[in-house]
Formats: C-alpha cells, structure tokens, sequence
C-alpha cells in the first residue's frame, strides 16, 4: 500500500504544540511545514490501527525511498525532498524520523528512562535539530533543543498513555517506573489510574520537568528573535502540561489544554521568548545552512 492510503486528518493545528506557527518567519515556514507533513504521514502509517506490521514497514520504506529520490510514489516525501534540496539542507533528520516509525511498528515497550531517550533521540530530538538548521543556528545548540524536544515527546506519551495501549497496545511509559511505584502494564486499562500508576506518571512528569529546565535556556541563545519567540511559547505551554500532569489523572482527564489556555500560555510564552533573546548573552554565530 502507498503510505498516503493511511490518513489521519490531522494538520500542524491539531498538534499539542505549536508547529511552524506565526511566529516563525515566512521564508522559513514552508520547509517547516513540508517537514511537518512528511512526518505527519509517517506517523499515520505507524500508528495505523489496522494495518498489519509489514504492510506499515513496506508504506515506511516508500516514504524513505520516496525522500532519498530512490522513487517518486509519496508526495508529501517528494515535497519535502524539493524543499531540503532548494536550501542545501540534509535528509538526515528525517531520516531518523523514520527509524522512529519503524520502532513503533515493532516495538511497544520500553526498559527505563535511558532506552526511552534512546527513542527520542530519533523520534523528538531531529525535529528541534532540523529548526534549528533552517534558521541557520549553531549545532552547539542541538543538546538544549534536544532536552526540549524529548520532553515533549515525553508529555505527549504520558498523556496518552492509556489510548496508546487500548489502541496500539504500545507502552511508552518505561517498565522499570511502572514497578518502581509497585503498578504494572494492566493498570493502563482501568477506567481511572491506581495511585501506583499515579505515583509512576508523577515520577515521570518530575523527570520531565528536569528535561525542560536543561534546555530553558535555549530562547535566549538563538539569533532568530522569532524562532526565539516561538521557543518560549512552546517551553511555557510544557511546563504548563507537566504541571497537569502532576494534578490529573490521564486515563479519566483531560490533560490538554483547552484552545483559550493554549492561545494565553502560547503568547505569555512568546512574551519570555522574546525578552530572554533581548537579554541572551554569548549566543553562538549563525553558521548557515547545512549540506547533505
């Protein structure tokens, strides 16, 4: 099958995050958002509830092929290959975007903190690194993007943790948390979350919050002022996230937050953007575009 048979319907705004928003400068949003959608269609595929393993495997392997130029079946991989190649920019990124994908196909869980980061290196911290390459910034900024992202991708697991093991029966939450706080992987499908799984996704939301405040300091490091806008709006509204997730539970709450919160925390975030880039000491010269 062609990977654009499966479909979500999803676009950048119903993300939990801001995604190549208006924040960002025109010249740098359509390469953005062709990366968007390369990535949007790939986790269609993967998170396809239906399809079987293989057939997920065979539509992944399109989309790369279709990037790299090996064939010209999938559209959005075409797109964004056109894009990447008008600004000299790699495919590495997305690329590793991919092995994400292939890693939710074939495997639903994890050990401990550490292999899930090893999960996020491919699924999370390329999408901040491939930003911050647009904009034409300093790779010594990738580890501080990478905090961020991880935590994001983070947030985003633990908020959805009981839909992703109804769903997918794919566990993001690692193993050796859930027994730490004496839960195990069946408490997932309770209605409502035992105090044990409370107690493992509280420990984890800690764990997260740790993440972003390695990365806090990356708005006031960029040269872009807008990229640097649209980094406070999206550290404001994890933050705002994790403190939920330490307050609500899951699998019975809604953890989101609703389109006015979201719009307040995002132009609040902007704001703190905006004044760390003002007040940002030592940031790194931009370095232009990277190569292939």
């Amino acid at each position: 099958m062609k990977a654009g048979e499966a479909q979500s319907g999803k676009t950048e705004r119903d993300e939990n995050f801001p995604v190549a928003s208006r924040l960002i400068a025109p010249q740098f949003r359509a390469v953005i958002l062709a990366f968007y959608r390369f990535a949007r269609k790939a986790d269609d595929v993967a998170d396809h509830p239906s399809l079987p393993p293989q057939a997920k495997l065979d539509a992944l392997d399109a989309l790369e092929a279709s990037l790299t130029g090996a064939r010209n079946s999938e559209p959005e991989a075409v797109a964004l290959r056109a894009a990447l190649a008008s600004r000299n920019l790699s495919q590495a990124h997305a690329r590793d975007l991919i092995g994400a994908f292939r890693l939710d196909v074939t495997k639903g869980r994890y050990r401990d903190w550490s292999d899930l980061m090893d999960y996020c290196a491919l699924s999370a911290m390329p999408v901040g690194r491939f930003v911050l390459d647009v904009h034409g910034e300093s790779a010594s900024l990738w580890p501080a993007s990478d905090a961020i992202c991880a935590s994001l991708q983070v947030i985003n697991h633990l908020q959805d943790c009981a839909e992703d093991f109804a769903r997918l029966d794919r566990i993001y939450l690692p193993e050796d948390a859930l027994q730490r706080a004496g839960a195990s992987y069946d408490d997932l499908a309770a209605p409502r979350a035992s105090p044990r799984l409370r107690a493992a996704i509280v420990d984890l939301a800690q764990k997260t919050g740790a993440l972003l405040d390695r990365g806090a300091d990356l708005g006031g490091r960029v040269n872009d002022w807008r990229l640097a806008c649209e980094i406070g709006a999206i550290v404001r509204l994890a933050r705002a996230n994790v403190g939920r997730l330490m307050k609500c539970d899951p699998l019975s709450e809604r953890v989101h937050p609703g389109k006015g919160a979201f719009l307040w925390t995002s132009l609040v975030g902007a704001a703190e953007g905006a004044i760390a880039r003002a007040r940002g000491e030592g940031r790194p010269a931009a370095v232009g575009a990277r190569g292939k």
